[in-house]
């Protein structure tokens, strides 16, 4: 696992309230990171806050079956970014008897296929179906080992009868990106795996097609998760993460900050978003919000 991020204890560069003394106790905190979009908004905000309060929280960035797997043994404490009941459910069926359900933070999340708006002829998956030669045979996905790529190869290719037709390319979630930015440039036909929330929903002009086989599943819970006995290790910090929610427009313009408007200095995004969403911090942290200013 490649080592992302590590911060130094008791709130970051430009702090003006550091924790008062005792605070996070200086305990080490490792979240694991899965490097999409929303993962990483919620990490580097929690990074933030938790710094804030005096833990020392290091971020490890790794693939999604690494993530489950260190967690579970004890090399990572928190993973912000797990779908439930589906995306992951292979992991917390193999897993979750050694990790902690510390609480959903957003009921809406799904997951998808997507062409641009201007595909006026392609609405459904179904549709599709004897159009290979329009998109080169191919269906550009994401990493080899995610749950929406597992989906849409064993679920959604074989019920439209895609899997002969198709082939579901394999690379990275930038990777993927790049293709269907590069194809709107052109104007291109390009078919993507995608999901909800993802901030390039905000960038393009986009269009989920239809599911009417229902191959893609059901709306998602991201959960956090953490290792066993984590809950009793930091109960400040598992109480939190219970009272953690974001809506769709929260997300949204958390990532906006974090991952556009500070590329390369996501800590200083989070602060921006966490100093104009006071509201948010109070409740999520509730009395022991009082004298946090994520202001400068």
């Amino acid at each position: 696992m490649v080592l992302l991020a590590s911060a130094c204890g008791g709130g970051g560069e430009g702090v003006s309230t550091g924790p008062e003394e005792g605070e996070g106790g200086g305990q080490d905190i490792t979240i694991g990171l899965i490097p999409w979009e929303e993962g990483i908004a919620v990490t580097h905000l929690w990074k933030v806050i938790l710094e804030e309060k005096g833990y020392n929280v290091t971020i490890e960035n790794v693939d999604v079956a690494p993530v489950f797997e260190g967690t579970a043994n004890g090399d990572i404490d928190l993973f912000l970014d797990t779908w439930l009941p589906n995306t992951h459910g292979d992991y917390w069926d193999q897993y979750g008897d050694s990790l902690e359900d510390l609480g959903a933070w957003n009921e809406g999340a799904s997951l998808e296929l997507t062409v641009p708006s201007y595909m006026e002829d392609i609405n459904s998956i179904e549709d599709l179906k004897g159009e290979g030669d329009t998109f080169n045979g191919e269906i550009i996905g994401i990493e080899s080992g995610s749950g929406l790529v597992q989906t849409t190869e064993e679920e959604a290719m074989p019920a439209y009868g895609l899997d002969g037709e198709y082939e579901l390319v394999k690379s990275s979630t930038p990777a993927m990106l790049e293709a269907l930015n590069t194809a709107i440039e052109d104007e291109e036909p390009i078919v993507v795996t995608l999901w909800r929330p993802h901030i390039v929903y905000a960038q393009q002009d986009l269009k989920d097609l239809e599911d009417p086989e229902g191959a893609m599943g059901e709306p998602e819970s991201l959960h956090s998760v953490g290792r066993e006995g984590f809950g009793e290790d930091f109960p400040e910090v598992a109480e939190w993460l219970g009272d953690f929610k974001l809506d769709d427009e929260q997300i949204n313009s958390l990532e906006t900050s974090i991952i556009l408007d500070h590329e390369g200095a996501e800590d200083e995004g989070a602060r921006a978003w966490l100093a104009d969403n006071p509201e948010f911090v109070e409740e999520t942290l509730g009395a022991d919000a009082e004298g946090l200013d994520f202001s400068s």
